[in-house]
């Protein structure tokens, strides 16, 4: 398991530069896609305090939400 994963959900275009980025860098991460693991989406609400969100990457233990590069 790698110390990074990424909740994501179908379509989102900041999520897919999100894995690309971390693609690019060499660095494994674990996909969790909250439309095909719904029951992820309590999860995350938690990891943002209730926002409905994504990309959230917690990485090493620390949460960020939102992405960026898409």
């Amino acid at each position: 398991m790698s110390d990074v994963t990424i909740y994501t959900k179908t379509g989102c275009p900041y999520c897919a530069a999100a894995m690309k980025h971390y693609t690019d860098q060499g660095i494994a991460f674990t996909e969790i896609n909250i439309y095909d693991q719904p029951d992820k989406k309590k999860t995350v609400l938690e990891l943002t305090e209730g926002k409905a969100i994504v990309p959230v990457i917690v990485e090493h233990g620390k949460v960020t939400v939102g992405f960026g590069g898409g």
